[in-house]
């Protein structure tokens, strides 16, 4: 599929095959894979089938390119539909493991890794954030140490998505141990079944459905030709990435938001108090007006910047720079505000059902942190956003 032929028949055919989906396929065993602690592998295949996870990767590795504004279309119809950020996150990690990967693998790497993941056999994840820093990234400790033919890894990482079952993880990782800083750092993939990898289950607020763990690599042996580009390259590579992990997660903010939205309007118009529906009252209209007013600054916002990523992707140079970096991260906290600010009305417009696990509204509010804090917290958002407006 080419960037300029998505006709608004192609993203209404998107949305309603993604809504069929959730209704047949995800909620009726959501509740059960939140008390399991994640989503069953079969799954991905089903997403492969439907050709959701080869959106936007190459022809060459089993996948179809498609813009952002199909994307998504996808993304904030399966987080409207779904309301479950779990889900998402581990369905679609791959969309944060392969890209560095797809952009500065080598071919043989590109062709071992890819293909596998976007048909939905094996499981992509991304191993940056570790005990000692999140965010600061430059700062990372886990090692990579040539011996011959292999790096030996040593280190650990943390808050690892879909970390407990991937067959992949695109791990970054100090290659030049004397350089304590940026230039020091590489990416290597390390297979899910390497000797002296450990994983530990973590324990969390919400995407209670989201497998993510605690990595340990303990002399971990893997092949040189696992190297993702050069050595030195990966910090590059890393805030690449981000721009990519930023825009997802605001346009998935903007589906969880709509899910609140239309929870609430559908609770409201059917329950009574005082003999009149709650949606009869005038503070309830003005509760859900507040929520659509920021719903629909989040779209067109959305729409502007990704139609800017497009047209980046198409080769037009100027439409991407420093300040459309500033855009994607100042967006990505307008959008996760506003769905805090929906979770929050939401849950208080069902009242006491809004505090019952089972509601859309009530997972939501639980997890709008994990999207103000994960692909970049707030404040370094604000920081980053201002560094690159020149300020």
């Amino acid at each position: 599929m080419n960037h300029g032929d998505i006709a608004p028949e192609d993203i209404a055919a998107v949305e309603d095959a993604a809504r069929k989906f959730v209704q047949t396929e995800v909620a009726p065993y959501l509740n059960a894979w939140e008390e399991a602690g994640e989503i069953p592998r079969a799954l991905y295949l089903r997403a492969a089938e439907m050709g959701w996870l080869e959106m936007g990767y190459p022809e060459s590795l089993g996948g179809t390119p498609s813009p952002w504004k199909l994307r998504n279309a996808l993304t904030i119809a399966l987080a409207r539909t779904a309301g479950s950020g779990g889900l998402m996150a581990s369905l679609f990690s791959l969309n944060i493991g392969l890209p560095p990967v797809v952009r500065h693998g080598s071919a043989a790497l590109q062709q071992e890794v890819v293909p596998d993941v976007l048909a939905g056999r094996k499981i992509a994840a991304l191993a940056i954030s570790e005990p000692g820093g999140g965010t600061d990234v430059s700062a990372l400790k886990t090692t990579a140490r040539r011996e011959g033919d292999e790096y030996v890894v040593d280190g650990e990482k943390i808050f690892i998505t879909s970390g407990m079952r991937a067959d992949w993880l695109t791990v970054a990782v100090r290659t030049d141990l004397k350089n304590k800083g940026p230039s020091g750092i590489s990416m290597l993939m390390v297979p899910g079944d390497a000797v002296g990898l450990s994983r530990s289950p973590l324990k969390k607020m919400g995407w209670l459905c989201s497998d993510t763990a605690h990595l340990r690599f303990d002399g971990v042996r893997v092949p040189a030709r696992y190297l993702v580009g050069e050595e030195g390259s990966g910090f590059k590579m890393i805030l690449t990435n981000f721009n990519g992990e930023r825009l997802s997660m605001s346009a998935l903010a903007l589906g969880f938001a709509e899910c609140c939205y239309d929870e609430a309007l559908s609770w409201a118009q059917q329950r009574k108090t005082f003999g009149m529906a709650i949606i009869d009252h005038q503070v309830i209209r003005h509760k859900l007006m507040d929520m659509k007013m920021r719903i629909e600054s989040t779209r067109a916002w959305l729409n502007a910047v990704s139609e800017r990523a497009d047209e980046g992707d198409r080769g037009n140079k100027a439409a991407k720079g420093a300040e459309w970096v500033a855009q994607v991260c100042l967006l990505k906290n307008h959008a996760t505000q506003t769905m805090q600010f929906c979770a929050d009305q939401g849950v208080q417009i069902l009242g006491g059902m809004g505090f019952m696990r089972g509601t859309a509204c009530e997972r939501i509010y639980r997890e709008v942190k994990v999207m103000m804090i994960g692909g970049g917290t707030e404040e370094i958002m604000k920081e980053l956003a201002s560094r690159q407006l020149g300020l």
